[in-house]
């Protein structure tokens, strides 16, 4: 490839895809340049693109328009970055720092609130955008970084970030008075990430997945009962809360004809009402509104040392519960894409890509 590269995905078509060559971005005073090193890519960054308009993901990473034109979007990633030139004197290079990552060989970014943790970017085209995904932290200053654990920082640090946060709402509601928990899409990172924090803690954890997906998610030991979407049917007609990973429509209408009065939450997670299910949902959860109320409740580092001691415990198995498969290049990067756009990664497995 030439100095630095782009991937983009045509936004009105997710598997059709592009690499432009570039050139290495030039800085002006206050910005730094990082080179996109690691990142991870899963489900959740097709979902990323999928609510690209809804949600605002498409504006995090605008298009060079000297290489790409508007019917192209920069899917968002996360994983680790290294300063390689900087206009910025609190911000040194080599410094390596984890966060939201485009598709391509490098990011500038505008650092503002440098401590010993990192920064945020405060480019203006982000500065209406989500705070939590403008932050990169530093590998010296945060207390869940372990080098031998970059791949599950990747992969599995924003997915559990979301489960830690639903995981905490629904504690901090006192469950919703409910015996019964249900989570659809339960081979998923992000649900079984959220049954480890909730497994016994309180009410009865049931994991709805797929006849396929059956034998991994009883494996995991995080949820009390397993079931296929296809038996819903055997579940206790006790008061639940349903919490929708999966956005199947038929789930929510057999999961409501089975409990009726008995079903006492619908909670669409990481939904929008631009999504026809989301629509049909009692409320939609979305992470960063629970963690402005406990970054209130607890301080900023209340905050980071829950969260530091959730991913620790959290870590201390899910090793055994990944095989995580390494490519290098962006060509590996288009690869793994189109994997996960189409469903073929198995629940095992994660997609790492290296520059």
């Amino acid at each position: 490839m030439a100095d630095s590269w782009t991937f983009a995905v045509a936004r009105d078509d997710l598997g059709r895809s592009t690499l432009v060559e570039g050139a290495t971005p030039a800085l002006s005073d206050g910005e730094v340049l990082l080179r996109v090193d690691r990142v991870g890519l899963t489900a959740n960054n097709v979902t990323y693109a999928v609510l690209g308009d809804s949600m605002r993901y498409w504006q995090f990473f605008p298009p060079d328009p000297r290489g790409l034109g508007r019917e192209w979007g920069l899917p968002p990633l996360w994983g680790f970055a290294e300063v390689i030139a900087s206009r910025v004197p609190e911000v040194a290079a080599g410094l390596r720092v984890y966060g939201y990552l485009p598709p391509a060989g490098h990011l500038v970014v505008r650092p503002d609130r440098v401590d010993e943790s990192g920064f945020r970017d405060a480019s203006a085209h982000r500065a209406g955008l989500p705070s939590p995904y403008n932050v990169y932290r530093s590998t010296t200053g945060d207390p869940a970084y372990r080098a031998d654990q970059e791949d599950l920082l990747i992969l599995f640090r924003p997915l559990f970030f979301t489960s830690f946060m639903l995981a905490d709402q629904i504690v901090d509601n006192d469950f919703y008075s409910a015996a019964s928990l249900v989570l659809s899409s339960a081979s998923s990172k992000t649900a079984y990430a959220a049954a480890f924090e909730l497994h016994g803690r309180g009410p009865r954890l049931v994991g709805l997945t797929s006849p396929g997906n059956l034998a991994f998610t009883r494996s995991l030991g995080c949820y009390d009962e397993v079931v296929s979407y296809h038996d819903i049917g055997v579940l206790d007609a006790v008061p639940t809360v349903y919490l929708d990973l999966s956005g199947a429509s038929s789930t929510r209408a057999a999961l409501r004809g089975h409990l009726g009065d008995q079903l006492v939450r619908d909670i669409a997670v990481g939904l929008t009402n631009q999504t026809p299910n989301a629509d049909a949902a009692e409320e939609v959860f979305f992470a960063p509104v629970q963690m402005r109320k406990r970054s209130l409740d607890w301080g900023r580092e209340g905050l980071d040392q829950r969260f530091t001691e959730a991913w620790r415990r959290f870590t201390g198995v899910v090793s055994g519960w990944l095989d995580v498969q390494v490519g290098t290049g962006p060509e590996a990067l288009q690869h793994a894409w189109l994997e996960v756009l189409a469903g073929r990664t198995p629940p095992r497995m994660g997609h790492v890509v290296q520059f």
